[in-house]
């Protein structure tokens, strides 16, 4: 009798498991397309790769949000098989997270010099394309930042080279004349490689907190999981 109680605990705590899991899924879903909604135009002015992240992010969302599902009906059905591919899938997942933390940690000063490519591109073709001119444009008002690492880089690039002006866009004031002979007093000094880096600084705090927590639970589900096939296994009643 201790033992089938002690499988109705981990069953119950199964279920438990899947709908926080079910809810870290939700939440990096959630992460993933603030992210792609905060930095759309940052990532429409650098490399197409750099988008690459936040949709990464939302599909391993999905992905737990699936799986959590997959993992109630195991344990609903105390289906052996079920719970094994859960518990795979699970230990999977984990592993997967665990290298591109590595990964990031290792290229994590590389992302500067991809910024920086990227919105020298950007700005470059400022005059050229409508697109990129518009995405600059927004990420200069957005992230209160101008040029590339100051606004001096404006004076180098079509139609601004020669007569000393900027985009409207660097103007800290809404005046129709800021952006003639700028200064710091008239338009943003800061560079927007580093508005950029300093946003994703300030909240990947927010990014590691929820990595670390969903970790946390996944190592939990691949321990109750791996109990409850035991309990199934040995044939022991669990309802």
């Amino acid at each position: 009798m201790a033992m089938e109680g002690g499988m109705k605990c981990v069953k119950f705590l199964v279920f438990v498991f899947n709908f926080i899991f079910w809810v870290c899924g939700v939440a990096l879903i959630a992460i993933g397309l603030y992210a792609q909604v905060a930095l759309n135009k940052a990532l429409v002015v650098t490399s197409a790769s750099a988008s690459s992240t936040p949709i990464a992010i939302v599909v391993v969302g999905v992905i737990i949000f699936f799986i959590s599902f997959f993992g109630c009906c195991g344990a609903w059905k105390e289906s052996y098989c079920m719970v094994t591919t859960f518990a795979v899938l699970l230990s999977l997942i984990f592993l997967v997270e665990i290298a591109a933390a590595i990964a990031g940690y290792v290229f994590k000063d590389k992302v500067r010099a991809v910024l920086e490519q990227g919105l020298q591109e950007a700005v470059q073709k400022y005059g050229e394309d409508a697109a990129l001119r518009e995405g600059v444009d927004e990420l200069q008002e957005e992230f209160h930042c101008c040029g590339i690492n100051n606004y001096t880089d404006w004076a180098n690039v079509a139609p601004f080279k020669g007569n000393d002006t900027v985009p409207r866009s660097c103007c800290r004031v809404n005046s129709t004349t800021c952006n003639v002979h700028p200064s710091p007093a008239t338009v943003y000094e800061e560079g927007c490689v580093s508005s950029l880096e300093a946003w994703m600084k300030k909240n990947i705090v927010v990014v590691a907190a929820v990595a670390l927590g969903i970790a946390f639970f996944e190592v939990l589900g691949i321990i109750f999981a791996c109990c409850l096939m035991r309990g199934i296994r040995s044939g022991y009643e669990v309802m």
